[in-house]
């Protein structure tokens, strides 16, 4: 454990943003199985909805850091894919 007072406030800081973090990615984990769901169901209106959603959660994390921008795009582009998939 932290000594000094600065390391002490960092080791807190570092805490709040781990349960932030965390909680951040299980709502992404969450919503891309609901569209997997709904593509294995095939039910194509019910996943594009679901894929806006998707998209905005996870633009949303890219942006506070939580993930990289990269992993962001890598994930709406494959999951964009299996929905569009649906329809061919």
């Amino acid at each position: 454990m932290a000594n000094h007072k600065s390391a002490l406030k960092r080791a807190r800081q570092n805490e709040v943003r781990r349960i932030r973090n965390k909680s951040t990615k299980t709502r992404i984990k969450n919503i891309v199985k609901d569209v997997r769901l709904d593509v294995s169901e095939k039910s194509k209106e019910s996943a594009l909805t679901k894929l806006d959603t998707a998209k905005s959660i996870i633009d949303k994390a890219a942006k506070k850091g939580v993930i990289h921008k990269k992993t962001a795009s890598r994930k709406i582009s494959r999951l964009s894919k299996n929905v569009n998939a649906i329809s061919a």
